[in-house]
This record gives C-alpha cells, structure tokens and sequence, in this order.
C-alpha cells in the first residue's frame, strides 16, 4: 500500500551531459503530470511519461528537471550592421553638437543592445536520452520507496481503526436483545388495548407486527459491516493501487451504520452508532491519500 504524498530525487552524469531530477507528489484523484524542464528536452516528454506510469496511477506529480549540457558547442556571433551605423550616426550628432572629438570606437557600439547576437549551432540532444532517464527512474525509485513507507504509516493506523470499528459494532450487537425486549414490550401493550376493544383491526395488528419486525432487526446490517471489515482487511493486503477500492467500502460502511441508526432506537446504541461513525470518517479521510 502506497501514500499518493512523498517526494524523490535523482541524478546521473557523464562527460557531454548533467541531469538532476526532483520529484513531489500530492493527493489526486487521477494521475496528473506537470514538467518543469527546459524547452530542448520536451522531446522526451511522452517518454518520461510513458516511465512515469510504470511507477504510479494516482497523484498530482510535479516533476523538475535541471540540466547542463557540457561539450563544447560551436558559436556565432552576427553582427546587425543597420544599428552600428544608427548607433555610430547617433554618436557623431552628439559629439558634433557638443563639440567633442574623436569618433566612436567599435568596442563602444558593440556594448550596445541587440548590436551582436550570439547564436549556438544546433546541438543534438539525441545523447542525453540515456542520462535523463537514468536520473528520472532513480528520482522514480526513491518518491516509491517513500510513498511505500508512508502506505506503511497509514496500514498500521486503518487496520487499528478496523478493529477499533468491530469492536463498536459487536457492542451495538450486543444491545440488540434488550432493543428487541424494549420494542416488544410497547408492542404487548398496544396490542393489549386494541384486543380489550370489541372492534378489533386486525390488519392494524398486523401492520405493527410486520413493523416490529423490520424496525428492529439490525442483524443483516452487522453481519455485512463485518463482512466490509474483512474486505477491507483483504485489500489493504493486495499489492496494487487500492485507494478507490477501500474508498468505495468506506461508502458502503457509512450506509450500513446509517440504516442500523434509523433501526435501533435506543440511547445506548446511538452512543455507538456516533462512535462508528466518528471512526469512519477518519479511515475516510486517510484513505483520500492511498493510491
């Protein structure tokens, strides 16, 4: 089990190329990739990518990217000859209106902006594919091997909660009899003054029977809530993503407390229905971080 939260970096150098990689990811519900590299390496873009999913499914990742080319590259300098002669005109006006003398020199106009323009040749950056990688799935390598420690963290704390969870519900299973007696003791009597009665309705007898029973009965719930219990048990010990599997039992949890609370009308039970949900919403909570 993996945290979607942690944070990895890498590098890798040889004679012509320096690359270093840092990696940080967040919660996200899909996995969201955002490059910050120079321009001359989005070529490898859809790669990096493509190794980006072989390391993870879910999360906001914001990938830096710092690299040096080291060979010796070919340089040109051009030289734009329509602003040495406006710069040049610009400077005679300006020594002849204050009566200066000499002309400008070269060094002079040269310092001027946009008067040279250095230009490097092509480079192919073909070369760097193999160090850039290399950082990327070391970078790759040490956000997992975080992310896994900190899936660790949270397993050890869901799977107390479980327990914790179980416990409440083997109380709520516990109150259930005296729920039942309770319930059936209101009913006696109510049937009691509707069979003192002459005119007896009988389907209004039936109609609270039937009630009694299905009000009451939080059995079916319990046994299913167990059930999640172990499922949730099941995944967390599955070696894939399974943020949005125990999301989805988390929702069917909450349904099931939700429905013994509307059955068990009783000050006892709903102290524990409160305490199960409590701990629901926390597992909820932590689970928004596993991948």
């Amino acid at each position: 089990m993996k945290s979607m939260t942690g944070f990895g970096a890498g590098d890798c150098e040889n004679q012509d190329f320096k690359v270093h990689v840092e990696l940080k990811t967040v919660n996200q519900r899909y996995l969201e990739t955002n490059f910050h590299m120079p321009y001359s390496l989005n070529m490898f873009e859809n790669q990096l990518t493509k190794k980006i999913k072989e390391y993870l499914s879910r999360g906001k990742l914001d990938i830096n990217v710092r690299f040096q080319d080291l060979r010796d590259k070919a340089v040109t300098i051009s030289v734009d000859m329509g602003l040495v002669d406006a710069y040049g005109k610009a400077l005679d006006e300006i020594n002849d209106r204050l009566g200066l003398g000499g002309r400008p020199g070269a060094a002079q106009i040269a310092s001027y902006p946009d008067v040279l323009k250095i230009t490097e040749e092509n480079v192919d950056l073909a070369g760097a594919e193999p160090v850039l990688l290399a950082a990327f799935e070391e970078a790759l390598g040490n956000l997992v091997a975080m992310r896994t420690a900190e899936g660790e963290n949270i397993r050890a704390d869901l799977l107390a909660r479980i327990d914790v969870l179980e416990g409440f519900v083997a109380e709520l299973e516990k109150l259930a009899p005296e729920i039942v007696a309770s319930y059936r003791q209101r009913l006696e009597k109510l049937l009691e003054e509707y069979l003192a009665k002459e005119d007896i309705d009988e389907s209004r007898i039936i109609q609270e029977t039937a009630l009694f029973t299905d009000k009451v009965n939080y059995t079916e719930e319990t046994v299913r809530l167990h059930s999640h219990f172990d499922q949730f048990r099941s995944i967390m010990g599955m070696d894939e993503p399974i943020g949005r599997k125990l999301d989805f039992l988390i929702q069917e949890m909450n349904r099931e407390i939700n429905t013994v609370a509307s059955k068990a009308n009783s000050a006892g039970a709903a102290r524990f229905v409160v305490d199960v949900k409590s701990e629901i919403e926390k597992i909820r909570e932590q689970i928004q971080n596993i991948e």
